[in-house]
């Protein structure tokens, strides 16, 4: 065997041996539930084995096969093992719900909300009722100031900073985030970030702080800079942006204009993502490299692409650590090295080489990276960029020679920096539209302006200014000037286009599509890459069969919200509630999950009743999608019922059909609105049925009196096969003689974990399963689901997307 034929084989070799530790890696991510730690202690020695022995075959296929075998098997087991290490640290359940006194260090930057602080807490000693007690080292904990928003932080709230060692009286919990089709895990978030528990502090003891430098020192830096920023710059916006920019505080930004970033297709650029660390040693890179040229004795002690390449990687280090060391970072600091490293060996790497072992680099040390949107987002663009022919690699652009005349070399650069950027528009577009749906049209333009002005002076002069504040004031004035540039682009008709998710097939075709479309290939092939694209732009939509509809029990928390669609309508019952004042349940999960439906329009939103965990999310509805009518029995001048179309009120006796589905409001009576109710008896009652999809009841939050009022005038007509409990399971509601006379085979409890109303009551669960009705709560069902009422009994959305790491609460 020739040299050049050993040097590809070993290439292949290698390449089929990275591919292998990543599928391993995929598999043990796609587990269920975990195995037992000498399971996968087993499974790794067996694949160091199996490794050992293929690595030395040559033409044996069988032999290499293998040892491909065996390093899928050694990506599974330490992928498994460092999950059981993390899955150890697990808050005692008997823990939970208690007050515990907690001693500790404020470990990140504390967020800042409209309702409070949100911050990690490494803990250093916990106790309860005076006995020490273990809980996570790593948690997060909410400090919060009240409801109202004239409401102020507190004297101790307002000293809290990074650094400082405190006591707190707070109570904890499991990590358990809401889960829904589609929808954002957190839970998987915080088990990658290894946090395994939350919070929130308790006034039954005062906090106290005990030292204001316990360490941490480079958090305390940052508590500094971005105390200086709120100082320096009084317009809240700019100052927000300066903040995410310099020292990574994201909450920082405001949501209304999270919206504008994302709409406009720059959110990358404001919080520090993997893309923003890399273009920051890009630029490191050059400047270090043009400065060491000017120096004979550096240039004879290291080359200035040596220093170049690694000066990129030490300041993009520096950044992240300075910015929070966030996971996007972390990442991204890892694949950097990695990528450096193979360019100092002295070999020449092909670019699928360098991205493949990056990427086991970094699932190596993050395995939970290959879940995450940003990681193929950042992998697929230096990707496209290389597979281009465009010289945008972040190190080697760094260590290239500077080319004489800074006309040309500014004339070479903004032509690179225009391929660039359509390149990765085009090839990512089929990939943001698997992750997110949704695309920025007006994207290209608004990153054509923004990369440079936020790369080149945006982020120097919100770095510098903490040397020299009055950059800070050029910063802001930037920052006002883009944000309106921003604001005219998203005012352009269609500037966001959505699409609803897509089989895997048409995701696979569409991400084939953007690589024929960007790859130097002739024309002819990169025409195939239209009909590829079609199912992704285009994807089939599942909708019921006339005369059928489908129900989603979303999990909102505490709180309700039902869709119901048929053939042709969709009906949203309840918004679900407002989780502070700059937070809903409309926002954060009912307008992702229609988009991800492909819902075009919301043709009846029901609100039941005026309570904030029914109504909390109606305006960020109202505002977000399309909404034909709005039903409600909201009283006169309820700030809602100006921004609905058609406002109208609903009342017992009025009923509609929808493709064959028959929808009756049975409560309340017209006789109510006069009487000054509480606005639980106010609660509209629904109920859907159709002879070929069984029947629902929707029941807001009546009370006894109502119950017995429906079963008095309506007595076996309140028959349903499913029940959406009354009043989230209060003690309240749910009476016997209501039970009996609606006869659920199925009732769906919508719940937060453990709320402080203690919804469902025990006594109340009681009556449920003396009468043999099967029960779903949404803290451990998630979003519950069927395509028809009377078919089976749906589908809980933690049993359908079920990981080990998500939580799985018994109902109580």
């Amino acid at each position: 065997m020739t040299g050049g034929d050993e040097g590809t084989h070993t290439g292949w070799r290698l390449a089929g041996l990275g591919l292998a530790w990543l599928a391993g890696v995929a598999l043990q991510l796609n587990e269920r539930v975990l195995m037992a730690g000498s399971a996968y202690a087993v499974a790794g020695a067996l694949g160091l084995v199996a490794l050992a022995i293929g690595w030395r075959w040559r033409r044996a296929w069988v032999v290499g096969l293998v040892g491909l075998v065996g390093m899928a098997a050694l990506g599974f087991a330490v992928s498994g093992w460092r999950a059981c290490e993390r899955l150890g640290e697990q808050l005692p359940a008997s823990l939970e719900g208690r007050d515990i006194e907690l001693s500790g260090i404020v470990a990140s930057l504390p967020q800042r909300g409209s309702s409070g602080l949100r911050f990690r807490f490494d803990v250093e000693q916990a106790r309860a009722g005076g006995q020490l007690v273990q809980v996570p080292s790593m948690i997060t904990l909410g400090w919060y100031k009240g409801w109202h928003e004239d409401a102020a932080l507190s004297q101790p709230q307002q000293e809290l900073g990074a650094g400082q060692r405190w006591r707190f009286t707070a109570r904890l919990r499991q990590p358990h985030g809401n889960l829904n089709p589609h929808g954002f895990d957190y839970e998987l978030t915080l088990f990658e970030q290894g946090i395994r528990a939350t919070g929130s502090v308790r006034d039954a003891s005062p906090p106290l702080l005990l030292e204001r430098a316990a360490g941490h020192w480079i958090e305390r830096a940052r508590q500094r800079v971005r105390d200086a920023i709120d100082l320096a710059v009084s317009d809240r916006r700019a100052a927000g942006v300066l903040a995410a920019l310099s020292v990574g505080d994201q909450s920082a930004i405001e949501r209304e204009d999270w919206d504008l970033f994302r709409n406009t297709g720059i959110a990358h650029l404001v919080s520090i993502s993997g893309l923003h660390v890399t273009m920051f040693a890009w630029l490191a890179g050059i400047v270090i490299g043009a400065l060491w040229r000017r120096s004979v004795p550096a240039m004879r002690w290291l080359p200035a692409q040596q220093a170049a390449r690694w000066g990129g990687v030490l300041a993009a280090l520096a950044y992240a650590l300075f910015s929070g060391w966030g996971v996007p970072s972390q990442r991204t600091v890892w694949m950097l090295a990695t990528v450096t490293v193979l360019q100092a060996s002295g070999r020449r790497w092909p670019w699928p080489m360098i991205l493949l072992v990056a990427a086991v680099v970094v699932s190596a040390l993050d395995p939970w990276a290959l879940l995450q949107a940003g990681f193929w987002l950042s992998f697929v663009a230096v990707g496209l960029l290389m597979a281009s022919n465009v010289s945008h690699d972040p190190v080697s652009a760094a260590s290239a020679p500077v080319p004489t005349g800074w006309l040309g070399a500014i004339g070479r650069h903004l032509r690179g920096e225009l391929r660039s950027q359509v390149v990765a528009t085009l090839g990512l577009t089929p990939l943001t539209l698997v992750f997110f749906q949704q695309v920025s049209i007006v994207g290209l333009l608004a990153n054509l302006v923004a990369i440079p002005l936020v790369t080149l002076l945006i982020t120097p002069l919100a770095l510098l200014g903490a040397a020299a504040p009055p950059l800070w004031w050029l910063g802001a004035w930037l920052v006002r000037q883009l944000c309106n540039g921003l604001a005219w682009l998203a005012g352009w008709p269609g500037a966001v286009w959505t699409v609803p998710v897509a089989p895997a097939w048409a995701q696979l075709a569409g991400i084939a599509a953007a690589v024929l479309l960007v790859l130097p290939l002739p024309w002819r092939l990169r025409a195939l890459a239209l009909p590829l694209a079609l199912p992704l732009l285009l994807p089939p939509i599942v909708l019921p069969q006339a005369g059928g509809f489908e129900v989603v029990a979303v999990d909102v928390g505490q709180g309700t919200s039902v869709l119901v669609r048929t053939r042709n309508h969709l009906l949203v019952y309840d918004a679900g509630p407002q989780y502070s004042r700059d937070s809903d349940a409309g926002q954060r999960v009912l307008l992702p999950l229609l988009h991800a439906r492909g819902e075009p329009r919301i043709d009846r939103l029901l609100l039941s009743h005026r309570d904030n965990d029914h109504v909390g999310g109606a305006r960020a509805l109202l505002q977000g999608t399309p909404v034909t009518d709005m039903l409600s029995s909201l009283e006169d001048g309820h700030p809602l019922l100006a921004l609905a179309a058609a406002p109208l009120r609903c009342r017992a006796g009025q009923t509609w059909q929808w493709d064959g589905v028959q929808f009756d409001l049975l409560q309340p009576p017209p006789a109510a609105y006069d009487a000054r109710l509480k606005s639980n008896a106010m609660s509209c009652v629904l109920r859907v049925s159709s002879p070929g999809s069984g029947s629902l009841l929707l029941t807001g939050d009546i009370e006894r009196d109502q119950e017995a009022a429906l079963v008095a005038q309506l007595g076996a007509a309140l028959r349903s096969d499913v029940l959406i409990v009354p009043h989230h399971g209060s003690k309240t509601s749910s009476s016997a003689d209501f039970l009996d006379a609606v006869q659920p085979r199925l009732a769906v409890f919508q719940a937060g974990y453990r709320n402080r109303f203690g919804h469902p009551a025990p006594e109340v669960l009681a009556r449920y399963a003396e009468r043999g009705i099967v029960v779903f709560a949404s803290p451990s069902c998630g979003a519950w689901s069927a395509s028809a009422a009377s078919a089976g009994q749906g589908v809980c959305q933690r049993d359908a997307a079920r990981r080990y790491w998500h939580h799985a609460p018994e109902v109580r």
